[in-house]
């Protein structure tokens, strides 16, 4: 994902912009990894390989961002790993 994207996201949730972006692995002016929080409502969506991955509570892969989490316990901040939306560790 290139980080000027940033500037047009919106929370899928809430609405709510501009979200905050967390790079856990870049490549250039790209994020290979990371996270992308809403401040608004609290939630955090991944970036994996790339690709955003933005979609409604009800649609998410709770065992793909429990592991996601996991894996990335030390790079995310802890209102990700602890209070995120809509799940935590």
């Amino acid at each position: 994902m290139k980080k000027k994207l940033l500037d047009i996201l919106a929370c899928p949730m809430c609405k709510d912009h501009p979200l905050e972006l967390i790079e856990i692995k870049t490549k250039g002016d790209e994020v290979v990894e990371g996270a992308i929080y809403c401040n608004s409502c609290k939630r955090h969506y991944l970036i994996i390989e790339e690709i955003p991955v933005m979609l409604p509570d009800e649609l998410r892969d709770k065992k793909q961002e429990d592991e996601f989490l996991k894996r990335n316990k030390k790079s995310l901040p802890e209102k990700i790993i602890k209070q995120g939306k809509p799940w935590h560790l």
